[in-house]
């Protein structure tokens, strides 16, 4: 939990100081869908690793 907290403060600490509007935003926008397909790509990995793929 702690080190949730911390990125939390990263996070909030790194787009307090970006006085443009536009640009908040767009980083803010951009981060979470970042992390969306990063979560695409880690499920599509698990899926095919339990399905028996063979990769070579």
């Amino acid at each position: 939990m702690k080190t949730v907290l911390l990125i939390k403060n990263i996070y909030l600490e790194g787009f307090k100081n970006i006085g443009n509007y536009i640009v908040r935003n767009y980083f803010k926008v951009f981060t979470w869908f970042t992390l969306a397909m990063l979560a695409i790509v880690i499920y599509a990995f698990i899926l095919r690793l339990s399905t028996g793929f063979a990769f070579a």
